[in-house]
């Protein structure tokens, strides 16, 4: 498969910070992406009363990401990540027509090497990234709780693909939970729409809100955990690819990772998640990289942090 059958796919919201992110995350594709570097990249941004800023648009159009707009469904705001989930549903009816594999990035990553493990073998599905931390994740040795159990049987989850994934930074053995920001699709497959109309089906259940009422992480990881239960329910455990631990590391949680595979610096890795490393006004003294990676990512915070 040639890389030009890949698109790349992410949000832009109204505010500074999600405009600054995808900015960043578009530049880096442009900059560091190598033979993936010209590649398609769709940024989606909801039909809100409020636009991202002018200046978003034409630094966007100038990388040459394509901006599109999306109805969004108001009523399901209150939900989290109802937004990104209508975007990432849209997007892949979009893609379905237009390339093999669809690449979805939340915008609060960096692309810093080539990523070719996003081209995924002929009899690959999905490739994927499993969590950061375990956090309402099941822990492998321990009996399925309430809550997965839920998941399990509302997406009617086949026991023989359960299988056993390592957490990305606290390094424990834990059932299936997908990371939801980087995702490696064919947009044939309807993933990302099975996936859409299962959590707000599931979301809203009387059930599912006493998870909610007993820990406010169930209500804010519900949607991952359904990401979960429909990726086991669709694909049998060999379609699924695990990417390299060098794809989406969690530089905010550099300090904490107790894996055997910590990075000494950025440049090891193809691609980060961050969030917001700028905010700190020492962040560049701190990030864990490089000269010349420090001064591109301090020229284009500069560059991008209008207003």
């Amino acid at each position: 498969m040639m890389p030009e059958q890949l698109i790349f796919t992410s949000t832009v919201f109204p505010n500074k910070v999600s405009e600054l992110n995808t900015l960043l995350l578009v530049d880096s594709i442009r900059s560091f992406a190598g033979a993936f570097s010209q590649n398609l990249i769709w940024v989606f941004t909801p039909e809100y009363s409020e636009e991202i800023s002018t200046p978003t648009k034409e630094a966007l159009t100038e990388l040459g990401a394509k901006i599109v707009s999306f109805v969004i469904d108001e009523s399901k705001l209150p939900f989290f990540f109802a937004d990104t989930i209508q975007a990432i549903a849209f997007a892949e009816s979009m893609a379905e027509r237009d390339t093999e594999l669809l690449v979805w990035l939340d915008s609060n990553t960096l692309i810093l090497n080539e990523p070719s493990e996003f081209l995924l073998p002929d009899d690959k599905s999905l490739g994927y990234r499993p969590v950061h931390h375990t956090l309402v994740g099941s822990r492998f040795d321990e009996p399925l709780d309430p809550f997965w159990t839920e998941i399990y049987e509302s997406c009617q989850v086949p026991q023989d693909r359960v299988f056993p994934m390592i957490t990305h930074v606290d390094a424990t053995e834990i059932r299936p939970y997908f990371n939801a920001g980087i995702l490696v699709t064919r947009p044939t497959n309807h993933l990302f729409q099975i996936w859409h109309d299962t959590f707000f089906e599931l979301y809203k259940q009387p059930r599912c809100a006493t998870f909610y009422q007993q820990d406010k992480r169930y209500e804010i990881f519900v949607h991952q955990a359904a990401l979960s239960g429909v990726i086991l329910s669709m694909f049998p455990t060999e379609e699924l690819q695990e990417l390299p631990n060098i794809y989406n590391y969690p530089i905010h949680l550099f300090g904490e990772d107790v894996s055997k595979t910590k990075p000494t610096t950025l440049e090891e890795l193809v691609t980060i998640r961050h969030e917001g490393f700028y905010k700190e006004l020492d962040w560049i003294k701190k990030i864990p990289a490089q000269e010349a990676l420090k001064k591109w990512l301090a020229d284009r915070v500069s560059k991008y942090s209008f207003g």
